[in-house]
């Protein structure tokens, strides 16, 4: 019976991720489209990290943030940057990708464009959905985080992360796009390094923010269906052309 019980729950498991994709290629209907089931993950930090120690301690030194270590460090070595949990793990950049998904287990995708689906939005704050997007020869690290900016009032955050320096970074655009009963909604910046904090990324503003009620509006039955297409910038497209 305990076989049979377990059996069951596992098909209806599949059953309900194919049901997932199937509304996701429902909002997102352009041919060759991948689409990625996210489900939630409740971050174990918020608890201080080193990162978030790291910017504090900058309000009292002049250094950089994510980069002030008690200790006297390798400074080619980065923390990790995965923003759920206080990963003590450092390593080179090059590393960083290998560590995400090994240690971490999340995801990657390949394509320029693709279709981000965050399943459970009604969970309690703090929760993440998270994946990494391999495009245009580099890869890309997509936070989309529920937390309460002020109690009482939980909001949506999206925010792309290149896995590369703040210079690499400045040569590529990401959009973001909701599109759902006849309702479009976009983003388009550019990437932030991986080498800053995710969580300034996010006390800063400088991503795409949703309000409870405007989630709401874009989501199909608890399901968050987000577009994104990343493409290189036209300055970096110029400068190649000369």
């Amino acid at each position: 019976m305990l076989f049979f019980t377990q059996c069951f729950g596992a098909v209806l498991d599949l059953i309900h991720l194919r049901f997932q994709h199937y509304k996701a290629k429902r909002v997102f209907s352009a041919a060759g489209q991948l689409v990625c089931v996210v489900n939630p993950t409740h971050s174990l930090k918020y608890a201080p990290t080193r990162c978030a120690a790291a910017q504090a301690s900058t309000e009292q030194d002049i250094l950089p943030p994510c980069h002030h270590h008690e200790a006297v460090h390798d400074p080619q070595l980065v923390p990790c940057t995965c923003p759920l949990f206080s990963c003590p793990w450092e390593g080179h950049l090059e590393v960083v990708v290998s560590h995400l998904r090994q240690t971490h287990r999340i995801n990657i995708l390949q394509g320029a464009e693709i279709v981000f689906l965050a399943t459970d939005m009604h969970l309690p704050a703090p929760t993440d959905w998270i994946i990494m997007h391999s495009c245009l020869g580099h890869q890309f690290l997509l936070v989309l985080r529920k937390q309460e900016k002020y109690e009482g009032h939980p909001q949506f955050f999206a925010t792309m992360m290149l896995i590369g320096t703040p210079s690499q970074a400045n040569n590529f655009t990401y959009r973001l796009e909701l599109n759902r009963n006849q309702r479009r909604l976009k983003w388009e910046a550019t990437p932030r390094s991986i080498l800053e904090c995710v969580d300034s990324v996010i006390s800063d503003g400088d991503c795409l923010v949703l309000n409870t009620s405007l989630a709401q509006l874009f989501s199909d039955n608890g399901s968050l269906a987000i577009g994104i297409a990343i493409t290189t910038s036209k300055a970096h497209s110029s400068e190649a052309e000369m």
